[in-house]
């Protein structure tokens, strides 16, 4: 099984400032929009159709292969998580790591394309302020929140990683009292990188562009525009013009909960950013105990299908950052 890339290099690469922008789809194997609006910029490219005027253009239709071809989300686990090159690879997406991380570190800007379980809303999701936390520190916060302006949603989501590693603590104090097993969780705090996380720590800005639900018709075509939007917003393209998005709505993840059995279910067929009221029942666990709202907010990627000891939903909350 091959991996793949295709790249475009203006003419005028060596005039400076000459951005570096990488394009990826179907990190995960069930998320094809992306796939699907990749290939044909690439054939518009190809056909002379779009002029690169500026800056080089790495396109990735299949991240990761082994996932596209099953279908499905994963193919030995989640690519976008824990996604660093490894001197031993053990399962298929460790050896994706050894290829994709020395790429991306090689380019400036990351637009990686996703779509979500359940029907929603598009939105994109970005890093933090600027800052020298150990975590996760940045320093391209305004340029990151600039380019999510421009592709496309009204909707800015941020407080990834931090939550990730919230529920990295909890999951550790759930198997000190012996409630979960050591072998179906991670202790790593920064278990929850993937492509973004990765771009942003090694210089880079990056943006998760959850276009739709999977099988949502309109999200190929949303990520063909973004892509568009990128190009032309970063001026590696001409003749194309850009609608920012003037006023859009903040919010910020602030807890992860986790699935702990496949009999734990959702009281009804959630939908990512329903509201969700205090104390409101959200699931029950296979043992019958409620799991209840713990505040105000929205519910997040609510995943009916999550495995045990995985993430089966998130909450945000709304923040006043992008006003």
């Amino acid at each position: 099984m091959l991996f793949k890339s295709i790249q475009f290099v203006s003419p005028r690469f060596t005039t400076a400032p000459s951005p570096r922008l990488i394009v990826t789809g179907a990190v995960h194997g069930n998320e094809i929009c992306g796939t699907v609006a990749i290939n044909r910029i690439i054939k518009i490219l190809e056909e002379g159709n779009l002029k690169l005027d500026r800056g080089w253009v790495t396109f990735i239709p299949i991240t990761n292969p082994l996932a596209y071809e099953k279908k499905q989300r994963m193919g030995d686990r989640n690519l976008n998580r824990n996604l660093y090159p490894r001197k031993e690879p053990i399962d298929f997406e460790d050896k994706i790591a050894n290829w994709l991380c020395p790429i991306l570190a090689s380019h400036d800007v990351l637009l990686d394309l996703h779509s979500f379980h359940t029907p929603g809303v598009p939105f994109a999701m970005v890093g933090p302020h600027d800052n020298t936390d150990r975590l996760e520190p940045f320093q391209f916060s305004q340029e990151e929140e600039a380019l999510a302006r421009c592709l496309g949603v009204s909707r800015l989501v941020d407080g990834w990683l931090e939550t990730y590693a919230n529920g990295v603590a909890n999951r550790l104090q759930r198997q000190a009292t012996g409630d979960v097993n050591i072998d179906t969780i991670n202790a790593n705090i920064k278990y929850g990188v993937g492509t973004t996380e990765y771009m942003r720590e090694n210089g880079g800005y990056a943006i998760t562009l959850e276009c739709g639900q999977h099988d949502d018709a309109l999200a190929p075509e949303l990520a063909f525009n973004a892509i568009l939007n990128t190009m032309a917003h970063l001026g590696m393209i001409s003749g194309h013009k850009i609608n920012y998005a003037q006023t859009v709505e903040g919010l910020r993840l602030s807890e992860v909960t986790d699935r702990f059995s496949p009999e734990d279910q959702f009281i009804k067929n959630w939908r990512s950013f329903d509201e969700i009221k205090a104390n409101e029942l959200i699931a029950t666990r296979a043992d019958g105990t409620p799991v209840l709202a713990p505040y105000d907010g929205r519910i997040v990627f609510p995943n009916p299908n999550a495995l045990p000891g995985q993430e089966w939903f998130y909450i945000a909350k709304p923040t006043n950052r992008f006003e």
